[in-house]
Order: structure tokens, then sequence, then C-alpha cells
């Protein structure tokens, strides 16, 4: 049984959550390369590009509109849960088995120690990183950056490590409200990512507050204003060029002041009561399939 995620050009901390969580909660060789069976994982990872023959297994996967909508009845898919009730309504599932993200059970490891010293600390969405200069934003805002494409261990110890959380990133705010760190969810930029923070938030019964970020280049304005989401064309070169360096300047500069805005906001956290409620099911569901799958062996 195969594990599929997505994987970019880029490292993603959300999608790349797969190679730290599941060797650990998952017994040893239960894995492996066999594509007639895959095990979809952490991730917005449903849809019509996983092979049609493959038998798929579903654990907290959701879906958001990035791939083709599947046929999850026609006898090739196994859904054990999923990431909330949207991608269950989506999917026409039964809504008991919109449990959660799968990185919930990043509660169930040992962790790497709380990194110290951060008190504010700010996430943006990995594509956001390649649109505008979000280092030197956190810079003038006094405000950590927290990477998305560094190593998990790290990313995992700065949120846990840090007071409050500003997370443009979705699973920013799913390992935070995790580990009980208090965040603030940013609306992403691109518009497309939104749906999927409604899904997540739903299975835990958060009452979402998303806040409005200021781009912080010319691209990531063009972005926001127009929907389309990519680096390439004409409006990328612009906003790399020298003709854009006043404007990005300028952009800069509002999102570092808006950053500092946003961090006197009220973080949000879903109830202790819930997240140990969801837990408890991911960790079961997971923990039924093992056994299910043992015993056919």
């Amino acid at each position: 049984m195969k594990l599929v995620f997505f994987r970019g050009k880029v490292p993603n901390f959300g999608d790349e959550l797969n190679t730290y969580v599941w060797p650990e909660i998952l017994p040893e060789g239960f894995l492996d390369e066999d594509e007639s069976e895959l095990f979809v994982g952490i991730g917005s990872i449903i849809g019509t590009h996983l092979p049609e023959t493959s038998r798929k297994f579903v654990m907290g996967s959701g879906y958001a509109g990035y791939m083709g909508l599947p046929d999850v009845h026609d006898g090739t898919w196994d859904i054990r849960f999923v990431r909330g009730p949207k991608t269950a309504e989506k999917l026409k599932i039964s809504p008991d088995l919109a449990i959660c993200d799968s990185a919930i059970l990043l509660r169930q490891m040992e962790l790497a120690k709380p990194a110290t010293g951060i008190d504010v600390a700010f996430m943006p969405h990995y594509e956001s990183l390649e649109r505008g200069p979000w280092d030197e934003a956190c810079r003038l805002a006094g405000i950590k950056l927290i990477d998305a494409t560094d190593p998990l261990e790290k990313v995992i110890a700065e949120i846990k490590g840090a007071r409050v959380l500003i997370t443009e990133a979705m699973h920013g705010a799913i390992v935070a409200d995790a580990l009980r760190t208090p965040w603030i969810g940013a609306k992403p930029i691109f518009a497309g990512h939104h749906m999927k923070w409604l899904d997540w938030s739903g299975a835990l019964d958060i009452e979402l507050r998303m806040h409005e970020l200021k781009p912080s280049s010319v691209l990531e304005y063009y972005i926001g204003r127009t929907g389309r989401g990519g680096p390439a064309g004409k409006i990328g070169a612009l906003s790399r060029s020298p003709l854009a360096a006043i404007p990005n300047a300028f952009l800069t500069h509002s999102a570092a002041k808006h950053l500092q805005k946003m961090a006197t906001y009220e973080p949000q956290l879903s109830s202790d009561a819930k997240i140990g409620e969801v837990t408890e099911k991911a960790a079961a569901a997971v923990d039924g399939f093992v056994r299910s799958r043992l015993a056919v062996s």
C-alpha cells in the first residue's frame, strides 16, 4: 500500500506532515510502493487524478476543488474518515465520517521541545513565500516568520513555542490548534484556498474568524484582486522587475503594519473537550483500519 500526498517543487508543511505522522503512527512495514492500493493521507488530495483502478483508503483527507470531484461510490474507495463536513457533503458520504484532518494525530506523538523566545509568529501559505517578501514584512513588524518550507520538526517546534500564531496556511492553524497554541486566521490572498478552512473548522465546531491579509507585493495585489493564482506571466515578471521596486516597498510596509494590527486581534482555539473527542475518533479510525488489514494478512 503506497502513501500518496501532494508534493510540489518545494516542500510544503501541510503535505510533508505525511512523512512525519504516518511512519510514527502506522506499524513498521505497513506502507510500501504497491500502487494497487493507495493510502490517501493528509491534505486536499481527494480527486479524479488518483488512479481509477487502484483501491483508495482515505484517512482524514479533504476535497478542496483543486482536482475533479471523484465518484467515491464506484467500489474503489474505502473512506475511513475525512477532514470535515464540506468534504463529506461534496462526496455525498455520511456526515459521521467528517472527523477531522488527520494531522491532529500529532497529539499522540512525542514531539520536539517548543522553540523559545517567540511571541507573535506569522506563517504564510507556502505559495505566498514565492509571491511576496514576507520575511521583510515580518522583520518590519517585529514578528517571527515561520517558513512552511522549513524542516518539519523546526516548524512544529516554532508553532508549539509561539504565544500566538497568525497563519495564512491552514495546516499552521490545524497544528497550532492541536498543540493548543492560540491562532489567528488570515484569509488566504488566493481565494481558491478559502473553502478548505471552513471544512476543517466545521469538524471542530469552531466559529471561524478569518481576517483580511494585506498583499506584500504587486503580484499578491494582482492575485487578490483577480483571484488568479500563479507566479508566471506578465504580472509576475513585472513584480520582480526594478519598475515595481517602489510599489513593492509600499505594499511590504503596508503588510507589515497590518500584521502588527492583526497581532492585537483575539485568537482562537477549539474547546479542549472537542479536540480530545476528535483526536480519539481519528486514532480509533486509524487503529480499526490497521487491525482490519493485519487480520486479512
